[in-house]
């Protein structure tokens, strides 16, 4: 069995952004085993596994990527979007866009400590789509 949904995730502010919870809620009902890819369909924005109980971890996480990939470049030329676009897309890139997370009876398989992460690089992003597709 393969299904697709397409997901509506309600418009964040740059960061990283626990999204485990609202993911779950617009899912279906989840096979006794499988798995469950996500993909972002943005090209400014992410998505990641990584701590789900301090959210130092998310402030952290922004703050090194805002270390590694400034605004403003003088070597830039795609800047006619705003300051934060080009190096959104260049952390887009070093995120990826998709994860895949394993289904054990009926649940996600994940870490006790793992979270699914929207990574959101530009200032204001809207609403972010993700095609959910689960195999079972």
């Amino acid at each position: 069995m393969i299904q697709q949904i397409e997901l509506a995730l309600r418009p964040r502010a740059r960061g990283f952004h626990l999204i485990t919870a609202e993911v779950l809620q617009q899912l279906p009902p989840l096979p006794p085993t499988g798995l469950l890819h996500l993909f972002v369909r943005h090209t400014s924005c992410g998505l990641s596994l990584c701590e789900n109980a301090d959210p130092d971890v998310r402030t952290d996480l922004s703050s090194i990527f805002d270390r590694l990939v400034k605004e403003r470049e003088p070597y830039y030329e795609h800047t006619l979007e705003g300051d934060d676009d080009m190096p959104a897309h260049a952390k887009s890139v070093l995120t990826g866009v998709d994860v895949t997370i394993p289904i054990t009876n009926g649940r996600l398989n994940l870490g006790t400590w793992q979270g699914i992460y929207l990574c959101e690089f530009r200032n204001r992003g809207g609403s972010r789509r993700v095609v959910a597709t689960i195999i079972g």
